[in-house]
Order: structure tokens, then C-alpha cells, then sequence
């Protein structure tokens, strides 16, 4: 059973009639002929979508929206039946606490934290638990998908399908492990969030979308929003999470991978590579992983480019519910 060691957020974007029994039937008091009925409902795998830093679950209001409107279109003649959509929130995003030391476990000599990304891992899947149901599609954006990728390694059980956004699997080494801790050092010492506003300067690669005073105004909202304490401990996670690159060619689901043609982190070249690396696999039939580029978008993409994001992602559904892809007229 998954231990709860973090307070997560959640936000409800769809949640269908039957989600009261679940909830309900979540509680530790619950009554045995409560959890028997859950189990007789057998409520369909939801969706959850997971945030990238340093920001919060904010960044999937758009994309959220634009899902829901194709199970309303489509999902009677498609038969792909319309799935609970949640967004989970990390430790120290939005108004989700930051964990005590005891809470975050380990911490390595140069400060980054070694149990804290599979704590959150956990808590991720107990919440789930919480919420009435056994598997999900994780979704899982930047810092979001080293998350769902530790789900799968430690709670494979829990995962029906995984989707890796503007992400990667190998760990911080040298610079880049360094370069996150003296960020975490400036962000409590000197209460800012000063060190990550380099995410809303605009750069010659950016679409236009990123560049345009809509979105630099909206990204510069939700950063300053954040407690300078939750980044730092975000980045001291990150810092210490474990290298996942190994257990890609064990993907027993399907996986979707999303990339922006613009991610200057996460290029479509390096996403292709991860997707490879995944259809290596011999626990699942051929092709394993939906890759999708979205054009004129970076590492944000579900942001930048969030119907098309959402055409991704459904297309993904479909595949994980049997339905053809081909057979999907959608946005293009």
C-alpha cells in the first residue's frame, strides 16, 4: 500500500457522477458494503495530469479544457468513454505545503534530496488510492514526467498509460545537479524567485506565442505566485532523483511522448532517443510509444499550444481504448 508522506493538491477538472461514491469510499472509516459497491462500479482509469516547475497545475486549465470537449464530441461515436481528469499539485507549488525534513528523508551531502522524488512518487499513488481508484494515464510535463516515471518503477500496478512531455530520464549529473542547488541556496536565502524568471525571458528559438506579452505576463503571474521555499525544494528533488533511463526498456503500458519542435531542454532528437529507448521493450507489442511534435511550441507546449496538446493526448486515449488513430478527425 502507497504511504502518504507529502499533502498533495488536487484539482477536479471532469470528474462524472460516480465520483462522490468514490470519494466516499476513500475515507478510513469507510464501511466494507460502501467499498464493495466502489469495486462493483469498477470507475473508469482517470486521467492525471502532473505540472511541470516552477510553476503549478495552473499551466493545464487550457489543455484540460480542450480534452474535455472531445469526450463531449466524440466519445458516443468513437466509443472512448469520457475519464475522470484530475491535476495533482507537488510539494510547494500553488498552496500545497512544503515537507518538514523528516517528511522529505534523506538529504546527500551537496544538499539535494535522495528519497524525496519517489516520496512524492508515492504520495502521488496513494492520493489516487484516496480518490477511489486503483490505475491511471499518468501525464506528466517536464519535472512532471521524472514523476510519472518513478510511479511506473515503483507502483507499476498503478499506471494503465504513461505520457512524457518536454521531458527525460537520465538524472542530473556535475553542472546541471550543481546549477539546481546554488538555485535552491539563492531562493531561501533570499526569499526570491528571482533565479527562475529566466523561464519567461524571451529567446531567439521561442514561438510566437511564447514571446507575446499574454504569455509572458501570465508565466511572470504564476512564478511570482510560488513560495520562493517550495522551488528551492523542488529543485533540491530534482537534484537528487534517481536516474530512470535504465528501466525505459521495461515499459509493461503504452506511452505517449510529447514534445514542442522548440524545447531547447527536451528537443524533439533527444525526445525521439527516450521514445526508442521505450519500444525496446519486450513486455508490450509493438509500437509501444505515440510520438507526437507539436510545432511552434517549447517546453511548455501544453500551454503554448494547448488544443493541439489536447489532440495529442486524446489521440493517446484512443489508443490505450482500442480505437483506431486514423479513424480521429481532429485539429491539425
Amino acid at each position: 500500500m502507497a504511504q502518504q508522506y507529502f499533502d498533495i493538491g488536487v484539482t477536479s477538472y471532469h470528474v462524472q457522477a460516480s465520483a462522490a461514491t468514490k470519494s466516499t469510499t476513500s475515507e478510513p472509516n469507510a464501511s466494507s458494503a460502501a467499498q464493495g459497491v466502489q469495486e462493483a462500479q469498477q470507475p473508469q482509469v482517470p486521467i492525471i495530469l502532473i505540472h511541470a516547475f516552477p510553476i503549478d497545475h495552473r499551466m493545464w486549465d487550457k489543455a484540460a479544457e480542450r480534452l474535455i470537449a472531445h469526450f463531449d464530441d466524440d466519445a458516443n461515436t468513437l466509443h472512448i468513454a469520457a475519464r475522470d481528469i484530475y491535476a495533482f499539485e507537488m510539494p510547494g507549488a500553488g498552496e500545497t505545503p512544503i515537507p518538514t525534513a523528516e517528511q522529505t528523508g534523506e538529504v546527500a551531502e551537496d544538499g539535494a534530496y535522495t528519497q524525496a522524488m519517489d516520496r512524492m512518487a508515492e504520495s502521488f499513488v496513494a492520493k489516487l488510492h484516496e480518490l477511489g481508484y486503483s490505475q491511471a494515464i499518468w501525464v506528466g510535463i517536464s519535472m512532471g514526467g521524472y514523476a510519472v516515471l518513478a510511479i511506473h518503477r515503483l507502483f507499476p500496478e498503478a499506471v494503465q498509460g504513461l505520457v512524457l512531455c518536454d521531458t527525460k530520464a537520465s538524472a542530473d549529473l556535475g553542472q546541471a545537479r550543481a546549477n539546481r542547488l546554488r538555485i535552491a541556496q539563492i531562493c531561501e536565502t533570499e526569499h526570491t524567485t528571482d533565479p527562475v524568471m529566466h523561464f519567461v525571458e524571451v529567446q531567439p528559438h521561442d514561438s510566437e506565442i511564447k514571446r507575446s506579452p499574454e504569455f509572458i505576463e501570465q508565466f511572470t503571474s504564476w512564478i511570482r505566485s510560488q513560495n520562493p521555499l517550495g522551488i528551492a525544494w523542488r529543485q533540491r528533488m530534482a537534484a537528487g532523483r534517481t536516474d530512470e533511463t535504465p528501466y525505459l526498456s521495461r515499459m509493461d503500458v503504452p506511452v505517449g511522448i510529447i514534445c514542442g519542435d522548440r524545447d531547447p531542454s527536451s528537443p524533439p532528437e533527444a525526445m525521439a532517443q527516450l521514445a526508442d529507448q521505450i519500444e525496446q521493450s519486450t513486455l508490450v507489442e509493438p509500437p509501444s510509444v505515440v510520438f507526437t511534435v507539436i510545432y511552434h511550441a517549447g517546453h511548455f507546449s501544453c500551454v503554448e499550444q494547448p488544443q493541439v496538446f489536447a489532440d495529442a493526448l486524446y489521440r493517446f486515449i484512443a489508443r490505450v481504448d482500442g480505437v483506431h488513430i486514423e479513424d480521429i478527425d481532429i485539429h491539425e
